[in-house]
């Protein structure tokens, strides 16, 4: 792939967003990212695995079924944290790159990366809740939720009263 200095951080951020939704391995992965145009082999790969993995934003585990050994890798809660940070700078960036004309920063876009921060938070908090044996803790998470929740709401609000 050329110039695939420019795209090793997008790829390490796809092999994130896949470790967050499930779990994932070499070979499977290797497959996902070709749909998307990226063609990599596993010695370039696996040390991508493991550079995040020794970062703490991914960690493994080895799985065996029908004889054969694999190693399995999941998102941390700080990979989660760092995905959803990121998710705000790459649509900042994608929306410069793409800018047809339109101002750079524009609330649209703000409240659109607030939005989806806010809600990774809501299902962190949400988890977090359904996590804890402590009624204390479980009912600051739930009622944080549906605060933010209620902020989001307020972004929405605000947004169409600025369309009009």
């Amino acid at each position: 792939m050329a110039d695939k200095d420019l795209y090793s951080g997008l790829i390490r951020l796809h092999i994130l967003h896949h470790a967050c939704q499930e779990p994932i391995f070499g070979v499977g992965i290797i497959e996902e990212l070709a749909r998307h145009g990226y063609r990599l082999s596993p010695g370039t790969l696996y040390p991508l695995l493991h550079g995040l993995e020794e970062r703490g934003y991914l960690r493994s585990s080895g799985k065996s079924s029908g004889g054969q050994s694999r190693r399995v890798y999941r998102a941390t809660a700080k990979g989660r944290k760092a995905l959803a940070a990121a998710k705000v700078k790459v649509r900042e960036l994608f929306s410069e790159l793409l800018e047809d004309g339109r101002p750079a920063g524009s609330l649209l876009r703000e409240t659109a990366g607030t939005r989806d921060l806010m809600k990774e938070l809501i299902a962190q908090m949400r988890e977090g809740a359904s996590k804890t044996r402590e009624p204390g803790a479980r009912a600051l998470l739930e009622t944080s939720a549906e605060v933010v929740k209620g902020l989001i709401k307020a972004f929405d609000e605000h947004e169409k009263k600025s369309e009009m």
